[in-house]
């Protein structure tokens, strides 16, 4: 790709044209295909020929990930799985793994976005991306990995862990493009100021993060870090994997949904009720292009809203604020770690690397938050003064009365690919 997809800046009428075209053929390819869609359709009294217009998917049942265990491991593929070429799944931490299928074909869309997403977001041919992003089963290392091989880039495949390496690399290797999730990016900054190295004065120009909710509190410390561009990348393995939706590095105000090969709806998550662009509810996905495994109304539980388009034609999304299933219900207040996460990044000599820990002391819960505090600012004995100060902003700002916890640099659980920000201790009855 040489430069914009013509699809990219093409008019609405004509993105809408195209997606009403390719939304038939899924409807019908799932209903033929597919047996658990071909019964939720009929529960539901549609047809794929009721699809006449765009809005007319509303009428269609959802797809929840409960449907893809319910299916395990391969009763949502519509072609016959000996013409699928690459199989990807969940961790499965929950229960049963989430099982995706692709096609050749499929292979190629997947790399043909992720490459769209990379270019978005400032790369470029003949760059050096170090990938450090987790390989294998999570989708995450070889969905980047394919579309900056198809952009021209040279690939690094790191992988996750190994942060010394990572730095090591980094000096030796001088890529101008990471992609990385958020969280391990302050470990790897951690990494550089622990060995004496400006991060600053690395080759890194640009920052492509995605695999979990992150603020733009945490954007400003990683570009000021780094003195780099710090780009969202959105994907979940269900919808095809990275690459859905890319912010652009010339404006970084929400990321463009590639919406010839995704069409996304925002859904109150109480009542499925389509709401209108603008609104903040649930993002729902249904894939337009898909061979091996189409998702039809696919839940993601990530919260944002649909935005007009202004780098590109197509819409953005916002950058998600937080998931309806993990949100923590605490003394009767809906509080998620992105709201934790923007008030620690405000308040000077706090770090990015936190844990929330939920207990349960008779009928009361408990809200410890465990936060790590720069080298330069922890002093042993002397934090109460601070902790007091974000207490009271996380009191004022989302209306429950916490434990902050100040810990010593260091001492926070890292991660080396998602980060496991709330440890829930409440009995489960």
């Amino acid at each position: 790709m040489a430069g914009l997809d013509p699809i990219e800046t093409a008019s609405r009428d004509e993105i809408a044209a195209l997606q009403l075209e390719r939304l038939r053929w899924t409807l019908n390819h799932a209903y033929t295909n597919v047996v658990h869609y071909k019964a939720a359709f009929d529960a539901a009294g549609v047809h794929p020929d009721d699809c006449g217009s765009l809005s007319d998917l509303a009428r269609f049942p959802f797809t929840a990930k409960d449907d893809l265990r319910r299916n395990y491991p391969f009763g949502l593929f519509a072609v016959p799985r000996e013409k699928i070429v690459r199989i990807h799944a969940s961790s499965g931490t929950t229960g049963k793994p989430t099982v995706v299928g692709y096609t050749a074909r499929d292979l190629d869309t997947w790399a043909a976005v992720a490459e769209r997403s990379l270019y978005a977001a400032g790369a470029r041919a003949g760059m050096i991306l170090h990938n450090a992003y987790g390989y294998g089963l999570f989708t995450g290392g070889l969905g980047v990995h394919y579309g900056g091989e198809r952009l021209g880039m040279s690939v690094v495949p790191i992988s996750g862990g190994m942060t010394e390496r990572q730095v090591q690399l980094i000096l030796d290797f001088k890529p101008e493009v990471i992609t990385v999730t958020p969280s391990y990016m302050l470990a790897i900054l951690d990494e550089f100021r622990r060995q004496g190295i400006d991060p600053r004065s690395t080759s890194l120009r640009i920052g492509i993060f995605g695999a979990e909710p992150w603020t733009n509190a945490m954007r400003a410390e990683i570009e000021a870090g780094f003195a780099m561009d710090a780009v969202d990348i959105y994907g979940l393995s269900e919808v095809i994997g990275p690459g859905v939706a890319s912010e652009c590095v010339e404006t970084k105000d929400g990321l463009h949904i590639w919406e010839d090969h995704f069409y996304p709806e925002v859904i109150d998550p109480e009542t499925g009720a389509v709401l209108p662009d603008g609104s903040v509810g649930e993002l729902v996905f249904t894939s337009l292009t898909k061979e091996g495994m189409p998702v039809i109304r696919y839940r993601t539980r990530d919260l944002t809203r649909l935005l007009p388009g202004t780098a590109r034609t197509m819409r953005r999304m916002e950058k998600v604020t937080g998931r309806s299933d993990d949100m923590m219900i605490v003394r009767g207040v809906n509080m998620f770690p992105t709201q934790v996460e923007e008030q620690l990044l405000k308040t000077d000599g706090l770090t990015g690397h936190y844990q929330i820990i939920l207990t349960r002391e008779g009928r009361m819960d408990d809200v410890a938050i465990h936060v790590e505090a720069r080298s330069d600012f922890y002093r042993p004995g002397a934090m109460a003064e601070p902790e007091a100060a974000v207490v009271a902003r996380i009191k004022d700002t989302i209306g429950l009365t916490t434990r902050v916890i100040i810990e010593p640099p260091g001492t926070v659980e890292r991660s080396q690919g998602k980060a496991r920000r709330v440890i829930d201790r409440r009995p489960k009855d």
